[in-house]
């Protein structure tokens, strides 16, 4: 049962001793939503995120994400051009916790807008993070992936997602073709979001203002972030390309982009196996739908192997349907009252220190 504003605004209190809110709105988190959320405003007129996680993966997502914030510590943040969630404390409920956080501005960035300055910063702020020192994320002890790693890693799920018996069989070819390719994993492995997506960047008219979820901060293959520029349309994805790489000002990286093609393909492949994992039909006949687009795609314009960008795997409203089943966002702020739901809520607060 999904918490209310109110019963999330209590816990908010909870989590930073001192809050006063004044006024709460639900954060729609959509269809598949993982999370309970709602917006404050305090009485200095701050707004603030409160997450309450609905499902174990949830939770564990949450947790990961909160070490890798803490790993994030002043310091690394000022190399980057956008801001980063910070979380400001938690309290336990419902053998769960609400964790509560400074509320960033922009809107999930949409395909369909990835062109002119978007696309500009965009480019650069997935070089930034990219161009981080790799140290911050080993002292965390957060993973670090080689390519060979990551070679093996994608072998690994080709063989899950053939082990479903959805997968067809063009698509599996194709893939450990790309897989077996041993140019194709000559990088250098670089920190990464690790979990980047369109509607990980938080943008306005004109640039990326924030990055949010971090849970799969790590050192690994660049091109996992750059994935979801594959759904973008041609011309917008080599434009954030090709800022990325002057942003970079590191080696070239000749098969980036072929990689970063081969992820968002993919893709497709780890939401067939989530809805596995989750017994959920409705998922999985989706990830089926999208795998047999992306058949008659491949087929459609005779592509080779993974050897050249191709354009979008797919149209930009498949992708965005994707996307979707991700939290999303919504208005109408509501004020603060007394609630039965929110008597008796345990408090606990948690602090971290910036110490670099």
């Amino acid at each position: 049962m999904a918490r209310t504003p109110f019963t999330l605004a209590a816990l908010s209190t909870a989590a930073v001793p001192g809050l006063e809110v004044v006024a709460t709105r639900e954060h729609t988190t959509g269809e598949h939503g993982d999370y309970d959320t709602a917006i404050m405003r305090t009485a200095e007129g701050r707004e603030l995120i409160v997450r309450v996680p609905r499902t174990q993966a949830a939770e564990t997502e949450q947790a990961a994400d909160l070490i890798a914030l803490g790993a994030l510590t002043g310091g690394i943040r000022s190399r980057l051009p956008f801001e980063v969630p910070t979380a400001l404390g938690q309290s336990p409920f419902d053998g769960s916790r609400a964790v509560v956080y400074d509320f960033l501005p922009g809107r999930p960035l949409e395909l369909s807008r990835v062109h002119g300055e978007i696309a500009v910063s965009a480019g650069q702020a997935i070089a930034a993070i990219h161009s981080l020192p790799t140290g911050f994320v080993l002292e965390a002890g957060l993973p670090q992936q080689s390519a060979e790693d990551a070679q093996r890693a994608v072998m690994t799920e080709i063989d899950r997602a053939q082990q479903t018996g959805s997968l067809p069989a063009a698509l599996r070819s194709r893939w450990y073709q790309a897989a077996a390719d041993q140019s194709l994993w000559r990088f250098l492995p670089t920190v990464i979001n690790g979990a980047l997506s369109a509607d990980s960047l938080l943008v306005d008219d004109t640039a990326v203002r924030a990055v949010i979820g971090w849970s799969a901060l790590s050192v690994g293959d660049p091109a996992r972030d750059l994935a979801w520029v594959m759904g973008a349309q041609p011309d917008a994805a080599e434009a954030v390309f090709s800022w990325y790489e002057m942003g970079r000002q590191a080696s070239p990286d000749p098969r980036l982009q072929h990689r970063a093609l081969l992820h968002a393909e993919l893709d497709l492949a780890r939401w067939l196996l989530h809805g596995h994992e989750l017994h959920d039909q409705a998922i999985i006949a989706d990830a089926e739908s999208m795998l047999d687009t992306l058949v008659d795609r491949v087929h459609q314009n005779g592509v080779d192997p993974l050897e050249q960008a191709t354009g979008p795997v797919l149209d930009a409203a498949e992708v965005e349907q994707l996307l979707s089943q991700r939290p999303g966002h919504s208005d109408g702020m509501e004020p603060v009252e007394e609630s039965d739901e929110a008597a008796n809520v345990e408090s606990q607060r948690s602090s971290s220190s910036d110490d670099e």
